[in-house]
């Protein structure tokens, strides 16, 4: 399977509850819920986590993708990543950097190749 690079750089389909997703597992999806709830101090439930992936527009969206501002901007600027954009990297794009460090390495990856 190819990797699905999302917006921000984090790749779809190394994350937990997109693989649980495609699974069809929902004991896994319970896990990550659990887990991102602790990790994150929020109440995240399973159904939360359901995704297809971030660069699908039709299909399942994981719960923080609906209202991502990275993804938001991305689709707007019709760009297939951050990396393609003219103006990475952004203030939006640094400050979710601080939770996603190497999101930022797989951008800057991606950046010099082109």
């Amino acid at each position: 399977m190819d990797k699905m690079i999302a917006y921000c750089g984090l790749v779809c389909t190394d994350c937990p509850a997109y693989i649980a997703t495609q699974n069809d597992d929902q004991e896994a999806l319970k896990r990550v819920a659990a887990q991102w709830s602790q990790q994150w101090s929020a109440d995240i439930t399973p159904e939360y986590c359901i995704c297809d992936g971030c660069l699908v527009f039709e299909g399942r969206l994981g719960g923080h993708c609906m209202e991502c501002p990275v993804r938001a901007c991305g689709i707007e600027k019709k760009v297939q990543n951050c990396a393609y954009c003219g103006d990475y990297p952004c203030q939006e794009i640094g400050k979710f950097f601080v939770f996603a460090p190497e999101a930022k390495v797989a951008l800057d990856k991606i950046r010099q190749s082109l």
